[in-house]
C-alpha cells in the first residue's frame, strides 16, 4: 500500500475525541472527558490535520505502551522536589523555571505531538532529588537539561557534571545539602566536553580551592581543547542553527516546544569553566578520591570528542556519561558539529558491557533516569550498542549497493526488534538525518551524480523551476492538493522552490509554513520537530526576538589558546575588503612566553606560533592576561597601549586596516528566504 493510500485508509478509520493518558498501563478505549482545548500560540497556526491525526493514532496503536518500566524507574528513589518554582540570576533574570510544561500534566494525548515524543516529554518533566545508590549516590534531575550527580565520599561530595549554569548548579547543591546534610565539595568530575556538563561549575566550587589543592577537577584527556574549539570556528552559524534544532525561539506549547529528548531546555544563567587538575589519559584508569574508588573508561570520539564513563566497583554502579541515554542520539547534530563515529560509539558501549555490564546493579547517566537490576542494565546497554552498530553497518550496506546520501533517509529503518524497544527510539537524533550522516562520514556530501556536484544556488535555480512549472498560481494549486492529501513532503518540495523564487509571496510562505508544521507534529525526534516548527514560525512572522544568545564567558576566553583566537580572526576577515592589502605583525605575550606571526597576504589572514618575522610591519608586545579583554571585545590594542599594557612598535595603521576588514557576524542571519525583512515580534 502506498503512503497516500495508507493515509486515505487511516482517515476513514479516524475518529475525533480524547484518548487516554500516554502513561496508562492498558489502553482504555472507553469514553473520556474532553479536556479544555489549548490555543495555538500563533494566530496563523494550524491544528493537526486529518492526515497527522491518523498517523498519530496509528502510532498509538503500534507503540509498546504496555512497557511501563521507564515510568517506574524515573520515579524510583525520589526524595523531594523544591518548593520554589524559579531559579534566578544575581540581576533578577530567570535562569530556570519549573512547571513550564504543565500542559503535559493534563494527561491528554495531543495530536500535535508524536505519541512517542510526548511520552518522553512526560518522563523528562519530572524534577527533584533522587537516590541512585542507597546512602551513596544521588542525582538532582530537572534543574537543567542535564543531571547533576552527588557521590558521598568520606568527607564531602564528589560532583559529576555541574549543569549548564552557575545558578542552577548552586541551587541543586543547596537542595542536596538541605535534604541530605551539608557537606563540602571535594571533587568535580566533567564526564565530557559539552557545556551542559561543566558550565555550572562555579556554582559548586571556588577556583581558589582548586588552585590550593583543596578540590580536584577531573576530566578526560583532551577535554580543554574539545570544550573550547568545537564551537569556535563555526560558532555563529551554530548559534543560529541551534535556534532551529533546540527550538530556542519556540514557546512551550503542544504546538511548539515540548521536549529536548534528553531533558527540557538548557538554563540561561551564568556559564563558567575551571580547568581540570587531573586528566584521565589511559583507556582504563582507576582513581580513589575521598575514599571512593572510580574506574574511568575513556571513550573518545563518541558523543563528544573527549568523554569518559565511570565504574564504581564498591557500589556496582555504572555511570554512562552521555554515551547511553536510552535514546538514539545524534551522529550528526543539526546545530552543526563534526560527524560522529557510530561504529566507534557502539564499540565503546560494547567494551563497557563486557567490562562492567555483567556486574552492574544500576546504570545512571548525565541525562534521563537510571536503570536498575543487572538484566535491565544489560538490556539497555545491548540495545544502545546495537542501535549505533546497525546504523553504521546497515547504512553502509545500502551505500555499497548504490543508495545515495539523498535516498538513504527514505530507505533505512531500524530492525523491527529494535523498534519495539523504547531505548532505541529517535528522540534526540533521528533515523533520517543520522543515516545521511553515516554516508557523509564515509563518502561525503556528493551522491555521485555530476548534476549535483556543483549545483546552482537555490535562489538562482528556483525562478527557472517556477517558470517551467507554469507559475506561482499553478504551483500553489498543486501544493494545496498535496497538502490536503497529506503529502507534506511533496508539497514542501514544490513550495520551497516558489518561496526561494518569490520570497514576498505570502500565500506560498503560509502554505509552506503549514506543511512544515504538520511535518513537525508528526516527528518523534525533538530535533526534527523543533526545526520544522521553527521554520514555520519564521515564515509566518519573521525571526522572533526574545532570545539573547549566550556570549562567551570570561572563563571560556581565558581557556582559548591565542592560536585559536587568531584562527578565528582569519574567519572573521572579509577577503573582499582585504583585497590588495599585505602586512606582517609580530605578536609577543611575555607572561606565557608565546610568540606569533600574523600575516595578511592574498586576502587571507594566517598565523604561526613560535616564530617572529624579521621585517614585520608592526610588533605588538602584550601580556596574554591583557590580551583577553581585547579577545572579549572589551578593549582594543590602542586602548591597552594607551593604558601602558601594550607596546606597539612600527606601523600601527596596519591594525586599523585589519579591524576594518573584520566582520561582525549577525546571530540572526536569514535561513528561510524573506524572514529577515519581516517584523520580529517577541513571543
Amino acid at each position: 500500500m502506498t503512503r497516500p493510500e495508507l493515509l486515505k485508509t487511516l482517515l476513514v478509520l479516524t475518529v475525533c475525541g480524547a484518548c487516554v493518558p500516554l502513561n496508562a498501563g492498558a489502553r482504555d478505549t472507553g469514553p473520556a472527558a474532553s479536556p479544555a482545548p489549548i490555543a495555538h500560540f500563533h494566530p496563523q497556526g494550524q491544528p493537526p490535520s486529518q492526515a497527522t491525526v491518523a498517523l498519530q493514532r496509528l502510532a498509538r496503536s503500534t507503540l509498546p505502551f504496555e512497557d511501563q518500566r521507564d515510568f517506574e524507574e524515573s520515579k524510583r528513589g525520589f526524595v523531594a522536589a523544591p518548593a520554589y518554582t524559579e531559579i534566578k540570576t544575581a540581576d533578577g533574570a530567570s535562569a530556570w523555571k519549573f512547571g513550564r510544561y504543565a500542559f503535559l500534566d493534563s494527561k491528554q494525548d495531543f495530536d500535535s505531538i508524536h505519541p512517542s515524543l510526548q511520552r518522553q516529554a512526560v518522563l523528562n518533566a519530572q524534577y527533584g532529588l533522587y537516590e541512585v545508590v542507597p546512602g551513596k549516590i544521588w542525582q538532582v534531575r530537572g534543574f537543567d537539561i542535564s543531571n547533576i550527580t552527588f557521590v558521598r565520599g568520606d568527607t564531602g561530595w564528589i560532583i559529576f557534571d555541574p549543569l549548564v549554569s552557575k545558578e542552577t548548579a548552586a541551587a541543586a547543591l543547596a537542595f542536596a545539602n538541605e535534604k541530605l546534610g551539608a557537606r563540602p565539595v571535594v571533587a568535580v568530575v566533567y564526564s565530557h566536553s559539552h557545556i551542559d556538563h561543566f558550565g555550572g561549575v562555579r556554582g559548586v566550587i571556588d577556583e581558589a580551592d582548586v588552585k590550593s589543592g583543596k578540590v580536584q577537577v577531573i576530566a578526560p584527556a583532551g577535554f580543554m581543547e574539545a570544550a573550547i574549539s568545537e564551537n569556535v570556528y563555526a560558532g555563529n552559524a551554530m548559534i543560529r542553527r541551534a535556534m532551529y534544532q533546540y527550538g530556542l525561539l519556540l514557546p512551550q506549547s503542544p504546538f511548539g516546544h515540548v521536549d529536548q529528548a534528553i531533558g527540557k531546555r538548557a538554563s540561561t544563567g551564568t556559564t563558567g569553566l575551571i580547568e581540570p587538575t587531573r586528566l584521565v589519559a589511559r583507556d582504563i584508569e582507576e582513581f580513589v578520591v575521598d575514599g571512593v574508588t572510580m574506574v574511568f573508561q575513556n571513550t573518545p570520539g563518541t558523543e563528544a570528542p573527549a568523554e569518559m564513563n565511570t565504574w564504581f566497583p564498591q557500589y556496582k554502579a555504572f555511570w554512562a556519561a552521555e554515551n547511553i541515554t536510552a535514546t538514539i542520539h545524534n551522529i550528526y547534530t543539526l546545530r552543526g558539529a563534526l560527524v560522529r563515529d557510530a561504529l566507534q560509539w557502539s564499540k565503546h558501549i560494547n567494551e563497557a558491557l563486557y567490562l562492567y555490564g555483567s556486574q552492574a546493579d544500576v546504570m545512571f547517566a548525565a541525562h534521563t533516569w537510571p536503570r536498575w537490576g543487572n538484566a535491565r542494565v544489560q538490556e539497555v546497554m545491548r540495545t544502545q550498542r546495537d542501535v549505533y552498530a546497525n546504523l553504521n553497518n546497515a547504512v553502509l550496506h545500502a551505500a555499497n549497493q548504490g543508495v545515495t546520501i539523498n535516498e538513504i533517509q527514505n530507505v533505512y529503518r531500524l530492525p523491527q526488534s529494535l523498534q519495539k524497544d523504547w531505548a532505541a527510539h529517535s528522540y534526540h537524533g533521528s533515523e533520517e538525518h543520522n543515516s545521511r550522516a553515516v554516508i557523509n562520514r564515509y563518502l561525503g556530501y556528493w551522491d555521485g551524480n555530476p548534476a549535483t556536484l556543483v549545483p546552482a544556488s537555490p535562489r538562482d535555480s528556483a525562478p527557472l523551476y517556477v517558470e517551467m512549472m507554469g507559475g506561482s498560481d499553478r504551483i500553489l494549486a498543486r501544493s494545496r492538493e498535496l497538502y490536503d492529501a497529506g503529502d507534506y513532503r511533496l508539497a514542501i518540495e514544490l513550495l520551497n522552490k516558489l518561496v526561494y523564487a518569490q520570497p514576498a509571496n505570502q500565500a506560498a510562505r503560509n502554505l509552506l509554513a503549514d506543511a512544515f508544521e504538520q511535518m513537525g507534529y508528526q516527528k518523534e525526534s525533538s530535533s526534527l520537530r523543533n526545526s520544522f516548527l521553527a521554520a514555520a514560525l519564521e515564515l509566518r512572522s519573521g525571526i522572533p526576538s526574545g532570545l539573547m544568545p549566550r556570549a562567551a564567558s570570561p572563563d571560556t576566553v581565558r581557556a582559548m589558546s591565542t592560536e585559536l583566537w587568531l584562527d578565528y580572526l582569519g574567519i572573521l576577515l572579509d577577503s573582499h575588503k582585504a583585497d590588495g592589502l599585505a602586512f606582517t605583525i609580530n605578536l609577543v605575550t611575555p607572561d606565557n612566553g608565546e610568540q606569533h606571526v600574523i600575516e595578511l597576504s592574498h586576502s587571507t589572514l594566517t598565523n604561526i606560533q613560535g616564530y617572529q618575522a624579521k621585517n614585520a610591519d608592526l610588533t605588538i608586545t602584550i601580556n596574554r592576561a591583557d590580551l583577553e579583554p581585547i579577545m572579549m571585545r572589551k578593549a582594543t590594542f590602542a586602548s591597552q597601549a594607551a593604558a601602558g599594557r601594550a607596546s606597539l612598535q612600527g606601523n600601527a595603521q596596519v591594525l586599523q586596516q585589519l579591524m576594518a576588514c573584520l566582520t561582525d557576524f549577525d546571530q540572526y542571519f536569514e535561513i528561510m528566504p524573506g524572514t529577515k525583512a519581516a517584523a520580529r515580534p517577541t513571543l
